[in-house]
């Protein structure tokens, strides 16, 4: 099993950044792939960014270029820049380990003048 916590959320302005960070219960590069998912009001949950225990990285089209996936032994992050107030939203960290999935509880990010 994986337990995750995910934490950095907040209010942030249109044009602002934050950091997210999601800390697991075992190394980081042992689980098959780390990924950050959001959910906005009345909207599907949605992948947001990934990484394999290999380091391939993918992204949304609408994140692209803004938001970075990371990771070190004990934690994946979430860089997010240029935020919009579209990127609104619950995120939530996901791990997948040997076909079983893992969540976090989730960090709400609020993008607000």
């Amino acid at each position: 099993q994986v337990h995750l916590v995910e934490s950095g959320g907040g209010l942030v302005q249109p044009g602002g950044s934050l950091r997210l960070s999601c800390a697991a219960s075992r190394n980081i590069f042992t689980i098959n792939a780390m990924g950050w998912y959001r959910q906005a009001p009345g909207k599907e949950r949605e992948l947001v960014a990934q990484i394999t225990n290999g380091g391939s990285t993918n992204y949304a089209d609408s994140v692209r270029g803004r938001f970075t996936i990371s990771r070190d032994n004990s934690k994946v992050y979430l860089q997010m820049t240029s935020l919009k107030p579209e990127d609104t939203a619950v995120y939530y960290c996901k791990a997948t380990l040997y076909g079983n999935y893992y969540w976090g509880q989730g960090t709400q990010v609020t993008v607000s003048s």
